[in-house]
């Protein structure tokens, strides 16, 4: 990450703020990553504490020791914080994991969040969206945009690594916090989700977090579990290999494979750009 000049993060997060002052107040849907707090941190600068909501979905694919990391946060900072459950796995359409997947995920997140913002008088919802957002697959920006969500990370231009410079300018805690999609993210696009498999995966990711690992996924191809770490972890994930195959396999996979390359977000979207093979089944969303 490139060290950003003080005067300028200054300049950055004046810009944060001039974009959500107009709205009066917020509702932010709040995940606990990076993104969402620095949203959060800039809305609880920026407008009247009592009139920031931030909202959490608590469903199976949100791992369980998030959701208190998330609360402790939404608390320093003096604002309220309300956990939903928007039960995405009860829509087939986005239960049968095609590779627009997202926007079925997000389309009921945000207009659950629209409609409570408008019933509770919010002057608008926020989400943390930065500009690297906008040039990756993202199908749940669509939905986003179809809500009118207001994205201040995007609309100032701020790129990943500005969002963590930010962050730390802030003192935020979560501003070195390895990315953590949501679990769902873990499968490869046409492999039905269920709870089951949800928590097989929460279940493995929560055991390797708890041996010290920092940025893991556990990629599940039906009965094999494939796990990715970052490149500084290969060595340790292999010298524990034994312990965690042992673990993973009482979890309930029947093989557990290292990856030999390091982790690197959105892994399972390669299958997008191979144009040699057939492409998994995108859905038409009804709009």
């Amino acid at each position: 990450m490139n060290p950003v000049a003080t005067g300028t993060l200054h300049n950055r997060l004046a810009e944060l703020e001039r974009i959500l002052v107009p709205y009066g107040s917020a509702l932010v849907a709040f995940s606990g990553g990076v993104d969402s707090s620095l949203a959060l941190a800039a809305a609880a600068r920026a407008l009247p504490r009592h009139r920031v909501l931030a909202v959490t979905s608590n469903n199976e694919t949100y791992l369980p020791s998030e959701l208190d990391l998330a609360r402790e946060f939404a608390e320093s900072l003096g604002v309220e914080h309300l956990i939903v459950n928007t039960r995405e796995l009860d829509n087939p359409d986005y239960a049968s994991n095609p590779t627009n997947r997202c926007y079925f995920c997000k389309s009921t997140l945000y207009s659950d969040l629209a409609k409570m913002a408008g019933e509770l008088g919010y002057g608008c919802v926020v989400d943390g969206a930065n500009a690297d957002d906008e040039g990756d697959h993202r199908p749940g920006r669509r939905a986003a945009k179809e809500e009118n969500v207001v994205s201040p990370l995007a609309l100032a231009r701020l790129t990943k690594d500005d969002v963590r410079a930010l962050a730390k300018h802030l003192g935020l805690p979560s501003w070195d916090k390895p990315a953590l999609a949501c679990l769902s993210s873990r499968f490869p696009y046409g492999e039905p989700i269920t709870p089951e498999k949800l928590r097989r995966v929460a279940r493995a990711e929560e055991f390797l977090r708890s041996l010290g690992f920092r940025q893991v996924r556990v990629r599940h191809h039906e009965n094999i579990a494939r796990l990715e770490v970052s490149e500084s972890e290969l060595e340790q994930a292999f010298a524990r290999r034994e312990e965690i195959s042992a673990e993973l396999k009482d979890a309930g996979f029947l093989y557990v494979a290292l990856e030999m390359t390091p982790y690197r977000s959105g892994s399972l979207n390669a299958v997008l750009q191979n144009s040699g093979g057939k492409k998994p089944k995108q859905l038409l969303p009804v709009v």
